[in-house]
This record gives structure tokens, sequence and C-alpha cells, in this order.
């Protein structure tokens, strides 16, 4: 069976990648299977909120075998295909409960098929081992449209709770479309509201932008205090307010 390939997406400081940690670690503990996590945003931190060490990425992968095939330095007896499947391997990090990899920066100057078709053959031999695979998003969606990262079953667009916030979560919306992504569904998640509510004028812009939403989430003082002191935000008790109303919100969407 397919996996269910969850992406997450939005504008830089709204919370996205810690929305991301938790829906993760929520997943992890149904335990309904393996969990392929992907960080696929160019500024990678998803790894700090989930208290994992990071010693390479795929990015920094993919340079260096178009260095090594641009000076023809593969070594002896080795077919670039084997050479690629040894170097990707190891930028798999594997933890107890899920496994990861990070895309890294985009690539440089030169040419980059050969290794850009490699990467998606890995991930195609990757995602069918795994029950879901969460990704987390750079706004511009960049491994999705250009169809390394597989197609995508749940959308969540993560806004914070102010109007321009709103607005760039319908511009990727639009791109979503634009691009014909054709998510399975697709959906707003607004964060740091207080008290967990949101203003009468914010939910009018969300209508009138034509979002669907799937849920709010408070602002949340233990987050802060993980982000301050540099603590995985994603192993917060499952009491803690956030974690607590995004659990809610996933299981109302029946994941």
């Amino acid at each position: 069976m397919a996996p269910h390939t969850i992406a997450v997406a939005g504008k830089g400081g709204v919370g996205k990648t810690t929305a991301c940690g938790m829906i993760i670690d929520h997943l992890c503990k149904k335990g309904d299977g393996p969990v392929l996590v992907v960080d696929a945003d160019a500024n990678a931190n998803l790894n700090e909120v989930l208290g994992v060490e990071l010693e390479t990425s795929l990015g920094q992968i993919r340079e260096e075998m178009a260095q090594a095939e641009l000076k023809k330095t593969i070594p002896a007896g080795m077919t670039k295909g084997d050479y690629a499947e040894m170097k990707f391997s190891e930028a798999l990090i594997e933890e107890d409960d899920f496994d990861m990899l990070v895309m890294g920066r985009t690539q440089g100057e030169g040419c980059y098929c050969y290794v850009n078709s490699m990467l998606k053959r890995q991930m195609d031999k990757y995602v069918p081992n795994y029950a879901y695979v969460v990704m987390d998003n750079e706004a511009g969606l960049e491994h999705v449209a250009r169809g390394t990262l597989p197609h995508v079953d749940t959308m969540l667009l993560i806004s914070d709770c102010s109007r321009r916030g709103i607005q760039a979560a319908a511009r990727i919306a639009q791109m979503v479309g634009e691009l014909d992504l054709k998510p399975g569904r697709m959906g707003l998640i607004v964060n740091r509201a207080p008290n967990g509510r949101l203003d009468p004028g914010i939910l009018a812009e969300i209508e009138k932008q034509g979002l669907t939403l799937f849920g709010v989430l408070p602002q949340d003082e233990a987050v802060y205090r993980c982000d301050c002191d540099g603590e995985p935000s994603a192993c917060l008790p499952d009491s803690d307010p956030m974690k607590a109303a995004l659990k809610e919100i996933l299981k109302s969407i029946s994941l």
C-alpha cells in the first residue's frame, strides 16, 4: 500500500516547522507504521525541532556527486549508479520511531540532470517502505513541484493569526493550483492565536481567500521557551496546549 503523504507549507516565521515536528510526534505515537520525515526546506532545521543530529544532507551529497562526475573522481570499479546509491544511503538518519532525510540547499552551477534523476530514483525506492511520509516544505514547494518528492495526499498550510499570514497562505494555495499538484485535500491551520481564538476579521479574511480552515493553535509559552533554550519542541508533553490542539485537529481529519 502506498504511504499517506503529508506536506506542510507556509512562509517563514509562522511556526510551520514546529507544527511539522509535532505532527511527526503524533504519527509516531499512533504506532500505525514507520514514518519517513523529509526536510525539504532550504533553511533546514526540522532536525532541531525533533532533537536529531544532522551530519549531512542530500543537497551536500548532490554537490559532491556532481563534482565527482565533473572531475571524474568516482572510485574505480563503481558505476555512477552504484556511487550515487552509496552516497545517498549515507544521508538517511535512522531513529527509533522515524527515519529522516534532509534535502538541504538548492543546487549550484552546472548540470544536475543526472544527479536529480538519481535523487528521485532513491526517493521512489525509500517511500514505499513507510506508512507515512511527512514533508516540511519551503513556501515555494520546490521539490514537490519538481517531482522529486511524491504526490501529496494531505497539504497543510500553516499561518500565524495575522491578515498578511493568511494572504501568504492563500498565495501558496494558488501556487498549488498553478503547479497542478492536485493534493487529495488541502486546508489551513492557524498558529499562535491568543487563547486559541481567531479575531472575526481574520475569520473573514480566511473566507475571502477561499481557504478551508482545519483548525487553530494557541500561542504557546512552552514552545517559545524551547526555541529560546535550543530544546526540541516536538518532545514537549502531550498536555502542552499547542500539541493538544494539533492532535485534535489531526484526529478531525483522520490522521
